[in-house]
């Protein structure tokens, strides 16, 4: 398959997009990043992207826009990367939409269930998934700390139909460079595997404001982890979602309970976090920035309404993350109280 003569864009080029897309261009394809931060887009043009792996620093030479200037471009992009935070997939899909043509696609390299807004804007046939196994995290401008080396970095694509389009396979192929790639023919399921494991890690450890391990190691907080990770997975069951193997599980070793909400986690924890990981909600805090709560417990806590339900310990940490959000709270282990208190009210 020839993948040289295919326009690549990068759309937000954080540490998962800056990380993959310079995987792209060192395999010596057609790469253009399109970047909102002007400090990491000046810091790239002035000095390349330099990303740490576990065994190695990478400095790569990247051909980078901002967003101001994606109306001075003229070319169109048959694949189109995105991995800017859940809530600003809509306003891209329009931003990147007169850039594409009725064959291109839109593939989000997120978490949550984003190919829905890009299948509202853009059409179903052009909204590929990707489920992601893989840790890093930038910070500074144009520097990238990858804990997982492209070997051990997990994908999953599919087209929203099941079919296995020519796009999906260079999709495929061009993610190959980054990670090791499974084509799933149900990428729904294989997304909502994947938030099953993000539900119990991304706002208790982002409240907590300690990495991913610690929080999980604290007194009584796996205990509400893995109630929210039930939540989750009988959410999924009443939604029809299939159960199935994700972050490189095999399918002897997916068991018929929500037991697999709590090992999906334990393969988080294991295979995709070292001892310094900041999960991606805290990292946004770090910098300032609003998280990704909608993405997360916010989600399902909207969907369980929706059948007339209530999620009630995601609903109760998904409250802390919204004070936190208003400024009344600040990540912190002194909320681990708080947390344990979100579990024993809900249980009443």
């Amino acid at each position: 398959m020839d993948l040289s003569a295919l326009k690549i864009a990068v759309v937000g080029t954080g540490a998962n997009g800056a990380s993959m897309g310079a995987d792209m261009v060192r395999a010596g394809l057609d790469v253009t990043f399109i970047e909102q931060w002007p400090a990491h887009v000046q810091a790239m043009r002035a000095h390349g992207l330099t990303v740490h792996l576990p065994t190695e620093t990478q400095v790569t030479s990247v051909t980078v826009y901002h967003l101001c200037e994606v109306a001075e471009l003229r070319q169109t992009f048959d694949i189109i990367f995105t991995s800017v935070k859940s809530y600003d997939t809509r306003w891209v899909a329009e931003l990147m939409k007169p850039l594409m043509r009725d064959d291109s696609v839109f593939v989000g390299l997120q978490n949550g269930m984003t190919i829905d807004a890009v299948a509202d804007i853009l059409g179903p046939e052009r909204s590929i998934g990707v489920v992601l196994g893989i840790a890093a995290n930038m910070p500074e401008p144009a520097i990238v700390n990858r804990q997982v080396p492209v070997a051990g970095t997990w994908l999953s694509v599919g087209t929203m139909s099941g079919e296995r389009t020519e796009r999906l396979e260079q999709v495929a192929a061009i993610l190959a460079y980054a990670g090791v790639v499974e084509m799933t023919d149900d990428i729904r399921s294989a997304k909502w595997m994947k938030l099953i494991a993000n539900i119990p890690e991304m706002l208790p450890s982002g409240i907590l404001g300690v990495p991913l391990i610690e929080a999980a190691t604290m007194e009584g907080i796996r205990h509400v982890m893995d109630e929210m990770s039930r939540e989750a997975y009988a959410l999924a069951v009443d939604l029809g979602v299939t159960i199935q193997p994700s972050l490189g599980k095999t399918a002897d070793e997916v068991p018929d309970s929500d037991q697999y909400a709590l090992d999906l986690l334990d393969r988080v924890l294991e295979s995709f976090s070292a001892s310094d990981t900041r999960v991606a909600v805290l990292q946004d805090w770090d910098k300032g920035r609003r998280a990704e709560l909608d993405a997360f417990s916010g989600y399902i806590v909207a969907q369980r309404a929706l059948l007339s339900g209530r999620a009630p310990v995601n609903e109760a940490v998904l409250h802390l993350a919204e004070r936190i959000e208003r400024g009344e709270l600040v990540p912190s282990p002194h909320n681990a109280a708080l947390l344990i208190d979100c579990l024993m009210s809900a249980r009443g």
